[in-house]
């Protein structure tokens, strides 16, 4: 059942538990602040500037805190989408953009009613760790103009090569106190973080650099000369002027959105689960995050989701509930409205500062370079995925590395399936078929072939088998006994593969024998009846000892029928 996490929370609320919430709301909305601008400016599109940012972390904040399955959430924007966003807004504009991130709400929303929920933290690691990286490296990318203070003409190309060859034709223009109030901004910040790490370090780092450029009058891009001033509240919700015949083109990146937003919401809430001891609701989350966004998008903000560091800060500064998320929102609106027009003056070299850290700390260089430790294939997916990430597009990268980790995992489990001929071997002890008796002797006959199958029997094991079973069944065989005790799970590759064997052994006079079936693989093999009617019930037996008694008996009615 959807429940989400407030309305249990508030079952049991006090005014204690209401103060702690207070307390951290009000911390976080003033560290999310700085962020929330900074990753609007990040996207470098003219159409979204730094109160974008400040909508998308109001009202998808509120939305997610309200509605999602984790006490301890925040939602907002983040660096993740950061790339996506260029791309979509660069082809089809702010309001492609806005249809994107509604369809993104829509397929979050579906996750979770689908229950996909669990699903999904099944992505593999080096698939996240070289997306995440790939993230942080374009990002930095975009924010080189700004941290240095070079003055560019043109518009920067998107393209990471060419990108570059701009910044170089264009280095000798480089804002000497630009690269200082940068420099200063990250000085402050990890001084702070050091001696003060429960302060908004992010916060104390952007006011300071402010400070010494209004003061001194610096040289440096500020907010107010390259995006104007803030507007002083929220617009009214509306729906985007959009091309509807663009909109089969969105499916893909509102998807990859989605995909994005549930890894990143559903890793933030484990995070957050590990610090508290508590758990929370996959799926109600992904319903909350579907929520957020789509009404991020109505009020013309950008995609959302759940934002690791601003949870953990949340979580360290005494949040209990998802109150101190709507009182973060809160917050930020109340900034909004009472204080958008000082945000002018801000110095953007210092918000590239801050996106300077981010960027760092999203890289994951530890966790990087200790996969590239790990076995050669999740090496390649890694490398790959961190590749097409930086150097084409998000949206690739994570198809292919998707698809590259499913193959690689395929292959794995082929590699743990196994069939052997065990004729002569089973003529010997077997304790596990009989506990009672610690040695059990059979007697094979020589007419009768016994292969063992091990682990799961599926598309990607049916070659295997093949090779082994059919290339090597003697000519003078009457009856091929498959053990299949090991066999938890059987598709319909597998038992395309038994049809197609039985067929063979009848074409052979040959008769086929099932043991030892599990409950799974019994329950594929009895729901196609012209199987079961071509193999035999009796045919399916519970255990060797069983089968070899069914084989004395046709042994027996065959022999009958030859001498008469």
């Amino acid at each position: 059942m959807y429940t989400p996490s407030l309305f249990k929370s508030l079952k049991e609320y006090n005014k204690k538990t209401f103060l702690s919430d207070l307390t951290a709301g009000l911390t976080v909305g003033v560290v999310a602040l700085p962020l929330a601008m900074a990753f609007a400016i990040a996207c470098g599109c003219s159409d979204i500037t730094p109160s974008t940012g400040l909508i998308t972390a109001v009202v998808a904040g509120f939305m997610i805190s309200l509605l999602g399955g984790s006490k301890y959430q925040i939602g907002g924007p983040t660096g993740a989408f950061v790339i996506i966003i260029a791309g979509v807004v660069g082809s089809f504009g702010m309001g492609g953009l806005i249809m994107c991130t509604l369809m993104a709400g829509i397929f979050l929303i579906l996750f979770g009613l689908l229950r996909m929920g669990a699903l999904i933290r099944f992505i593999p690691y080096p698939v996240t760790t070289g997306f995440t990286s790939g993230i942080a490296v374009t990002i930095f990318c975009t924010q080189v103009k700004d941290l240095l203070g070079l003055d560019i003409p043109v518009a920067v190309p998107a393209e990471f090569v060419h990108k570059w060859q701009c910044y170089f034709e264009y280095f000798h223009t480089i804002n000497w106190w630009a690269l200082g109030i940068s420099l200063f901004t990250v000085a402050t910040i990890l001084i702070t973080r050091r001696y003060a790490p429960r302060a908004p370090f992010m916060l104390v780092g952007m006011l300071a650099a402010t400070i010494i450029c209004a003061v001194f009058e610096l040289p440096v891009d500020t907010i107010g000369k390259r995006f104007g001033e803030l507007p002083k509240g929220l617009p009214l919700p509306s729906f985007p002027d959009f091309e509807w015949s663009a909109l089969p083109a969105l499916v893909k990146p509102a998807f990859v959105i989605a995909l994005l937003a549930a890894i990143e919401s559903l890793l933030s809430a484990s995070v957050a689960d590990g610090m508290t001891g508590s758990r929370h609701h996959p799926n109600t989350e992904l319903i909350g995050q579907g929520a957020g966004n789509i009404a991020s998008a109505l009020f013309g903000g950008l995609p959302a989701t759940g934002a690791i560091a601003r949870t953990a800060t949340n979580i360290r500064s005494g949040g209990k509930t998802p109150v101190s998320g709507i009182i973060h929102a809160i917050t930020l609106l109340l900034i909004l409205l009472l204080a958008g027009q000082y945000a002018a003056i801000v110095p953007l070299p210092a918000l590239a500062g801050i996106l300077a850290i981010v960027c760092w700390n999203m890289a994951e260089v530890s966790t990087f370079c200790h996969l590239l430790t790990g076995p050669k294939q999740d090496r390649a997916v890694l490398i790959i995925t961190f590749v097409l990430t930086v150097l084409i597009d998000l949206v690739v990268a994570v198809e292919v590395g998707v698809v590259l980790a499913a193959l690689l995992f395929i292959g794995r489990m082929a590699q743990v399936s196994n069939v052997e001929m065990i004729s002569r071997e089973i003529e010997g002890e077997d304790p596990e078929e009989q506990p009672a008796r610690s040695r059990y002797l059979r007697h094979i006959p020589d007419n009768v072939e016994v292969f063992d199958i091990q682990g799961p029997f599926f598309f990607g094991a049916v070659e295997q088998f093949k090779d082994r079973v059919f290339r090597s069944l003697e000519p003078d065989m009457n009856y091929v006994l498959l053990r299949m005790r090991l066999v938890p799970t059987l598709d319909a590759s597998g038992l395309h593969v038994l049809e197609d064997f039985l067929t063979y052994c009848k074409r052979r006079e040959i008769t086929l024998l099932l043991c030892g079936v599990q409950a799974q693989p019994i329950k594929v093999i009895r729901r196609d009846s012209q199987f079961i009617c071509e193999l035999g019930e009796e045919n399916i037996c519970e255990n060797i000892d069983t089968a070899l008694e069914r084989i004395k008996e046709l042994e027996k009615k065959r022999k009958t029928v030859e001498y008469a």
